[in-house]
């Protein structure tokens, strides 16, 4: 006697190997700011020293647990130090009445990248 097979439709694992599944692109998750050789001599640049008392003193320190930001050495002047910063980030220093120069978006932070201040990225 045999089982009866039964369709269970479309799978997760069917919908992995789809075409559908190649062309969709990864979600962007941080946005690359970039800071000049003059941004970088003012300490309140500087998310490490600057972002933790603003949340403190602006009674948000529940981002805490959801801001990510990682920092690179730039190549230049113009871009001395390159900021690897998540939403929550970026609207935070927007906030502090800070205006990024943004250069850029990727998925994630470069594996060569620090973490600068808050949590690190979850995949």
């Amino acid at each position: 006697m045999s089982m009866p097979q039964y369709d269970s439709g479309t799978t997760s694992n069917d919908l992995l190997e789809s075409p559908v599944a190649e062309s969709t692109p990864p979600a962007v998750n941080y946005q690359i700011v970039a800071q000049s050789a003059e941004d970088v001599q003012n300490i309140r640049n500087a998310p490490a020293v600057s972002m933790g008392p603003y949340l403190n003193m602006s009674g948000q320190t529940s981002l805490l647990t959801t801001i990510s930001i990682y920092s690179l050495r730039g190549e230049s002047r113009e871009q001395l130090r390159l900021l690897y910063m998540n939403a929550p980030a970026i609207r935070v220093w927007e906030a502090m009445g800070n205006v990024p120069k943004i250069i850029g978006a990727q998925v994630r932070p470069p594996r060569t990248a620090i973490l600068t201040f808050g949590v690190p990225f979850s995949k």
